[in-house]
């Protein structure tokens, strides 16, 4: 199966949702800044999370933005300070 990888950003006024999109995000990426996660996705699994998200967002309030980065771009990210750019899984059994 292939994954791509994307990144995942959100923005939500409510404690509340935010903590459920925070417990969604983090059993499925890997947070890299406080609203920010990095994860890798099938497109059936990267719509599963999403759908997921919307039932959890209010769409006059919060926002959740995904970005696709293609092999040759995700090779480009320049990082400074700690952390690594995550990489991608082996072998992953669901």
């Amino acid at each position: 199966m292939d994954r791509f990888f994307y990144i995942l950003a959100y923005d939500i006024s409510n404690d509340k949702r935010r903590t459920k999109i925070a417990k969604l995000m983090e059993s499925s990426g890997t947070r890299v800044q406080g609203s920010v996660f990095e994860a890798w996705f099938s497109p059936k699994e990267l719509d599963k999370v999403v759908q997921r998200s919307k039932r959890i967002l209010v769409d006059k309030e919060d926002s959740l933005r995904v970005y696709f980065l293609c092999e040759d771009c995700r090779k480009k990210v320049s990082l400074y300070g700690k952390g690594k750019v995550t990489e991608k899984p082996g072998l992953v059994i669901i």
